[in-house]
C-alpha cells in the first residue's frame, strides 16, 4: 500500500518531465523560426536600401498650393489673400496714441 502513492508520484513526475521536454522543444522551434524570419527580413531591408542608394532620385515635383489657381505661380498670392499694408507712418500712429490718452 505504501508503494501506490510513490508510484503515482513517480508517474506524475515522469509526465511533468515529458511535458517539460515538449514545451522546451516548442519554445526552441519558435525561437529558431523567429530568428530565421528576422534574418530574412533584414536581408530584404538591406537589399531595398542598397537599391534605393544605387538608383538616382527623380527630381522633386513642386506642388501647387490649394489656394492657387491653375494659371498662377505656386508661390504668388491672389488679390484676396494679400496682406493689407497699413497706410501712414509709425510716428503718426504713436502721436495719435499719445493724444488719445494712452500711457504706454
Amino acid at each position: 500500500m505504501a508503494d501506490e502513492p510513490n508510484k503515482m508520484r513517480a508517474e506524475i513526475r515522469a509526465r511533468q518531465a515529458e511535458d517539460g521536454k515538449k514545451a522546451m522543444a516548442e519554445y526552441e522551434a519558435s525561437a529558431a523560426a523567429t530568428r530565421a524570419k528576422t534574418e530574412k527580413l533584414r536581408a530584404l531591408r538591406l537589399a531595398r536600401e542598397a537599391a534605393e542608394l544605387a538608383a538616382p532620385k527623380p527630381p522633386a515635383k513642386t506642388k501647387v498650393k490649394a489656394g492657387a489657381k491653375a494659371g498662377t505661380k505656386a508661390g504668388t498670392k491672389s488679390a484676396k489673400t494679400k496682406k493689407k499694408v497699413p497706410e501712414g507712418k509709425l510716428s503718426d500712429w504713436i502721436d495719435d496714441q499719445a493724444d488719445s490718452g494712452r500711457n504706454t
